[in-house]
């Protein structure tokens, strides 16, 4: 039984060494192929977890079957950072999409979101203008209102208006302050806002019309599939319902995975227990 524990943790990392290997092929691959600001953005987070998970597979797999003390120690290390760094990471998760829910609009199929309704650290993340760049640019070679255009085009505008749009198609709702007054504006990425009076004629192709609205983003409004509202304030409150949504996920999945971990690091303290014994019964 006292090289149970070795053998398990021997096997676990085993498996994580398999794993690495389309990791880090996948991160190469990117590497290669990358044509655009989004793809090459990925990569190099794809490429880093290969690289890690394969030193500490290897750290632990060396370290348990040849039974290294000092080498199953530093394993051991790592993973106690890794789990008090995920741990950290979950409770911010929480705390920064704790905030920011749609509202339902009248006569509508979609909900309406407000920036001001999101953590202030989620927000400067999309209003920084070096960041927008490259988000905006994921957006556009996700094809995300191509997508939009051509699932919708045969719907005429009670029906348009009737669908369940995502929050980066819908019109959102942003707040702008400025002084001492607050102004609230609808908008999105893919269509313009309702109280701009634009006229429908396709999901992504609407006419200006003669309503006076004081939505900045009015003007920002471009028919042009390259621009149409990704420049828009409002098309990033879109982005964070989506990230909001996205991030409790993640958050719900590192619990498991944590879980997970302070299993895999018990049983490594098991057999760096054993490993010990081992060295002792030698002297």
């Amino acid at each position: 039984m006292s090289r149970f524990s070795n053998n398990l943790i021997g096997i676990l990392n085993f498996l994580t060494l398999l794993l690495s290997i389309p990791i880090l092929v996948m991160g190469v691959w990117l590497h290669k192929q990358s044509t655009t600001e989004c793809e090459r953005f990925l990569e190099k987070p794809i490429i880093a977890l290969g690289v890690f998970l394969l030193v500490v597979s290897l750290m632990g797999l060396i370290g348990s079957c040849c039974r290294v003390s000092w080498l199953l120690w530093f394993y051991l290390l790592v993973m106690f950072l890794l789990i008090v760094l995920l741990f950290a990471f979950t409770i911010f998760a929480f705390v920064v999409t704790n905030k920011g829910a749609g509202e339902a609009v009248s006569n509508r199929g979609y909900k309406e979101y407000r920036l001001g309704d999101y953590s202030n650290w989620l927000q400067n993340k999309v209003t920084d203008g070096g960041a927008w760049k490259r988000i905006r640019s994921c957006l556009a070679s996700g094809k995300v209102c191509e997508d939009f255009q051509a699932k919708y085009l045969k719907d005429n505008v009670e029906q348009f208006h009737s669908e369940q749009l995502s929050a980066l198609q819908v019109g959102v709702r942003y707040t702008v302050q400025h002084t001492a007054f607050l102004k609230i504006f609808k908008s999105g990425c893919c269509k313009p806002s309702e109280d701009c009076g634009f006229t429908y004629v396709s999901p992504t192709n609407w006419t200006p019309g003669t309503v006076n609205s004081t939505n900045l983003d009015c003007k920002a409004w471009n028919n042009d599939p390259k621009i149409l509202c990704f420049d828009c304030q409002s098309c990033k409150a879109g982005l964070l319902q989506n990230l909001k949504t996205d991030w409790k996920k993640v958050a719900v999945v590192n619990i498991i995975f944590l879980i997970f971990l302070v299993i895999v690091y018990s049983i490594g303290c098991c057999a760096f227990r054993n490993n010990r014994k081992d060295n002792w019964k030698r002297y």
